[in-house]
């Protein structure tokens, strides 16, 4: 039985036990308003808060963000709720799930009711938040591992530093695109073997099946984020593709890191899922030895128990076709300890900030995160129908990351991260 009054299909990533949060407009209303996903609707949170059906959700004044000095919903992205802090998104969350259960008339029988509820299908769905900056790790032992084998050998795989922290680098946030952005084919300079560098299009551009957190309440410049605390301030979870141009990254990243042939694009999906939805599939994550220094110690249950995969619609092709099929609990460092490590040194994380794992691969080749790994950099080719062959992304070529947590009778989802590469420019 539905326990919301709203149809829910059971296939449906979007039941009442996930109401993620994202930020939609309309053609009638091009106003950039959040909003909750039910089934195929999305609930207006601007509606619900302007017609006082919040107003009773105790707690829901939070200190930083109170109904009289500034409304959770009125702005265009998800910031302010972000900021409002934990006892504030539990409390909302809880509010909504009683106002759309079957058997509450409150919202059901309002008068408000069609102006609450926009057709999935007939919005348009933008960035969640106002993203301030972004943090892209290197958590998948099993991607460092198959990375490392490829350009250092087998015995030389890991890094010194791997097993004892998460490795990381600072990307940019001004080119993170909600799914359905299309992404412009980067250029870069290239080094040929034995040849001077020349400056041209990527040849080997490449998808990274990624997870990432947004940041909810952060820290003071100077203070930092305990492990075992990192859930009060970790607002909930997208699916993310790193885009990566591998050979324009091969010659740029001694000694500094990722430059240009990462910050041309980064994908989310639209619905950020909360951590409270995501409790039910914690699950066990990797042993990790030698053991983490305290600062990185958790307790409890760490991972998540989410189905993870990469579709690839070749330019021409009327269909997507299943590449690549992981899961979330396969990150050797996890969210919490991203973020205490992030701010140990006092770094101050801030609302609306975006965190990713990095690729996350499996130990099976199907299950490895990237088109450098499944084909192991382009010396087995992935074959698709029609006889199509693919090393690296064409241009043309349509990429979507799907993820999903299984439970008894539902689903959780965080909707695609879809999209399509464009020409590259001129050359320079």
């Amino acid at each position: 039985m539905n326990p919301s009054f709203v149809e829910v299909r059971p296939d449906s990533e979007f039941p009442i036990q996930n109401l993620p949060y994202g930020v939609f407009s309309t053609s009638d209303d091009p106003t950039r308003r959040p909003g909750a996903a039910i089934g195929d609707l999305i609930l207006d949170l601007r509606v619900l808060e302007e017609s006082g059906l919040l107003d009773a959700v105790s707690g829901f004044n939070a200190p930083t963000a109170t109904r009289e000095s500034a409304p959770l919903f009125a702005g265009s992205t998800l910031n302010p709720f972000m900021e409002s802090g934990r006892a504030s998104w539990q409390t909302v969350r809880a509010r909504l799930t009683d106002l759309l259960r079957a058997d509450n008339p409150t919202l059901r029988d309002h008068s408000i009711r069609d102006r609450a509820f926009v057709r999935q299908r007939d919005a348009r769905m933008h960035l969640p938040a106002d993203i301030g900056d972004y943090t892209d790790f290197y958590s998948s032992r099993e991607h460092a591992t198959n990375v490392g084998t490829m350009f250092r050998g087998k015995d030389n795989a890991l890094m010194p530093n791997w097993l004892h922290l998460p490795v990381g680098y600072h990307g940019r946030s001004s080119s993170v695109v909600v799914s359905g952005t299309p992404v412009r084919r980067p250029i870069g300079q290239l080094k040929p073997d034995d040849a001077p560098p020349v400056v041209g299009p990527t040849r080997l551009l490449d998808i990274e099946l990624e997870m990432g957190f947004f940041v909810g309440s952060g820290n003071e410049l100077g203070s930092r984020i305990d492990v075992d605390k990192a859930d009060e301030h970790i607002f909930g979870m997208v699916l993310v593709n790193d885009w990566s141009a591998r050979d324009i990254q091969k010659w740029e990243y001694v000694p500094l890191g990722p430059f240009l042939g990462k910050n041309f694009a980064t994908t989310i999906s639209p619905w950020i899922v909360t951590l409270d939805a995501l409790a039910p599939f914690l699950t066990e994550g990797p042993v990790q030895d030698p053991v983490p220094l305290p600062y990185l110690r958790s307790t409890g249950l760490r991972s998540y128990n989410i189905d993870l995969e990469v579709g690839l619609k070749p330019a021409g092709a009327p269909d997507y076709e299943t590449i690549i099929r992981s899961n979330s609990r396969h990150l050797y460092w996890d969210i919490r300890q991203q973020l205490a490590h992030h701010t140990v040194n006092g770094c101050n994380a801030r609302p609306g900030d975006l965190m990713a794992s990095g690729t996350i691969s499996g130990p099976t080749p199907e299950s490895f995160g990237s088109l450098l790994e499944r084909t192991w950099r382009g010396t087995n080719p992935l074959q698709l129908a029609g006889g199509v062959e693919r090393k690296f992304l064409q241009d043309g070529d349509s990429v979507v990351l799907r993820g999903v947590a299984r439970g008894d009778g539902y689903q959780i989802g965080f909707g695609e991260a879809e999209g399509t590469i464009l020409p590259a420019l001129a050359d320079v």
